[in-house]
């Protein structure tokens, strides 16, 4: 005969078994579903291929990400330097400014480590010359990398001081560069430096919606061309991969998988090289 004692134990486990697989299920859900976006159209992913579909589609299960934990691996980076995110925004893309001819280098010092980027300016103009003038503007300085995909495909996206996916500079650029060789078969490889936007696979007219969010290819990625790629990464892919290997967390509020890493830009620099 089981005692009151027992009987309170074996539903007490079961109920912890019932809650961690709803935790789980949240977490792959939320992942399956996961996007490369500005705003408000997404490009979520189904059965491991690329699809279009609408934020609101893409969120997944608000309540089921609502149960959702954050992992308990260990945070592999450091504490963010002191200073607020940008606030600042303008009305228009900057005036071109940069050298068409010349490669531009960037430097990411990030709380998880130096990530290394090489700008093409003579392929992607207008991509450049804004990353380089919010960059000079302290724009991306104590910014949160808000999104980690990490099935289907594998991106870190960064460069909105909101951190919420929805951040913008106040003004859009256009698609460049989206018949690059390097994008063969419909795929992003690994260390691709690109633009997110909120082209939603058929409107045209949400096409040409670039901003400040960009994303770093760490592993290669099937995507269709409709994101313009303007760099490559240089040095810190290991970076990447610590980032990645840490796993990441879906948010109910932004509907982002966020990563469980505490990453952060302290401070981006650009310079001619």
């Amino acid at each position: 005969m089981v005692s009151k004692d027992q009987r309170r134990r074996q539903l007490a486990r079961e109920k912890f078994e019932r809650q961690r697989e709803r935790r789980s299920s949240a977490r792959r859900k939320a992942k399956r579903r996961n996007v490369i976006v500005a705003s408000a159209a997404a490009v979520a992913l189904a059965a491991g291929a690329a699809a279009y579909a609408s934020a609101g589609l893409a969120g997944g299960d608000d309540r089921a990400a609502a149960d959702a934990t954050p992992s308990a691996a260990p945070d592999p980076c450091g504490r963010p330097a002191k200073g607020a995110p940008s606030t600042k925004t303008w009305k228009k893309e900057p005036a071109m400014s940069v050298d068409t001819a010349a490669p531009y280098s960037v430097k990411l010092a990030t709380t998880c480590g130096e990530i290394g980027l090489k700008l093409d300016a003579g392929k992607a103009p207008h991509t450049v010359n804004s990353f380089a003038f919010l960059a000079r503007q302290g724009y991306f300085d104590h910014s949160r990398c808000h999104r980690l995909v990490d099935q289907g495909i594998h991106v870190l996206q960064c460069g909105d001081p909101t951190a919420t996916g929805k951040g913008t500079p106040g003004y859009t650029l256009p698609d460049e560069n989206l018949k690059d060789p390097r994008l063969k078969g419909g795929v992003y490889p690994a260390g691709t430096v690109a633009m997110a936007n909120t082209y939603d696979g058929q409107n045209e007219k949400t096409r040409n919606s670039g901003g400040s969010q960009f994303f770093l290819v760490y592993q290669d990625s099937e995507l269709p061309p409709n994101y313009t790629p303007f760099g490559t990464i240089t040095g810190g892919l290991d970076v990447l991969r610590k980032i990645a290997d840490a796993g990441s967390t879906p948010d109910p509020q932004t509907r982002n998988t966020a990563p469980n890493a505490t990453v952060v830009i302290d401070r981006a620099t650009v310079k001619k090289s």
